[in-house]
């Protein structure tokens, strides 16, 4: 049976809350909302105001976690900050996962490259996920979209570090070789989707499409035209579908986001999670109006 994935052109707030109730899912309980609260200086990260309909439809916390590189989000101290620079703060609850130790682990005893997930341990106050993505390119994973909020984007500072470096926290974990480092972001996203199974929603935001990730403070301007926005419950399928609408585009700048995606060896994530069984790469796109 194919994944059903909703896509809506029109790029706004409204639209959000739309295709979430065209889904027909409802997340229940205390819900959380992974978002990327985008790293000081970044110009294409998309802001807390974008998402405000659906989060108080929800009445989510907003979660984030420290990250493994030097910069304005590598502390709770710093980041916390940040969060309320960027409005995080003062629009929502935020709740940052990993301010406090300690991790909890997530075993994934078929992984493909690494058999534990380090997670903040605030995730365990939750019942619910969904996944605000902002689809576009990234420096070392090629692209980022749903598997990668669940993976690096979940994942504690120490965690960030372990799937870097395919297993390893310490040393030269950025230097790591490429395609383990891709397979192990696989077997983290599926130990996220496993904790939530069946109360997780995924939605993609195609916009402001750089090369570069939000987490760079320095990023490449956007090379494509906006193209829309998806929403599933298979985080593999919406990724897959994501990458189809990219690869088919004509848009003038399609190949520079492609050369970024190939050059990372970014696909192998969709490979790997398939392997996972993290979902389906067979879906089916239905339009909304």
């Amino acid at each position: 049976m194919k994944s059903k994935v909703l896509f809506i052109k029109e790029i706004t707030p409204e639209n959000v809350v739309k295709l979430y109730d065209a889904l027909g899912i409802k997340l229940e309980g205390k819900v959380l909302a992974k978002v990327h609260s985008g790293e000081k200086g970044n110009q294409n990260y998309l802001h807390a105001d974008f998402f405000k309909p659906i989060i108080s439809k929800l009445n989510a916390t907003v979660g984030e976690c420290n990250t493994a590189y030097d910069g304005e989000r590598d502390t709770s101290e710093k980041h916390l900050k940040l969060l309320k620079e960027h409005g995080w703060a003062g629009l929502y609850n935020v709740d940052l996962l990993d301010e406090n130790g300690p991790d909890v682990v997530l075993d994934i005893p078929n992984g493909l490259q690494i058999k534990k997930d380090y997670i903040g341990k605030n995730i365990l106050n939750y019942d619910s996920l969904i996944v605000l993505s902002h689809f576009k390119g990234h420096p070392m994973g090629g692209f980022g979209g749903a598997l990668k909020q669940l993976s690096i984007g979940m994942a504690s500072s120490y965690g960030k570090k372990y799937i870097h470096g395919a297993g390893c926290a310490e040393g030269k974990y950025f230097e790591t070789d490429q395609d383990k480092f891709i397979v192990s972001m696989a077997d983290a996203a599926h130990a996220v989707n496993e904790h939530f199974k069946n109360r997780v929603v995924y939605i993609n935001i195609m916009k402001n499409m750089s090369v570069d990730c939000d987490c760079c403070a320095v990023a490449e301007d956007p090379c494509m035209d906006d193209i829309g926005m998806l929403i599933s419950t298979d985080p593999l399928a919406i990724d897959k579908a994501c990458l189809d609408l990219v690869y088919r585009s004509k848009d003038k700048g399609r190949d520079h986001l492609v050369e970024r995606i190939e050059t990372r060896h970014g696909t192998l994530i969709i490979d790997a999670s398939k392997i996972l069984k993290t979902g389906s790469i067979d879906y089916e796109l239905i339009t909304i109006e």
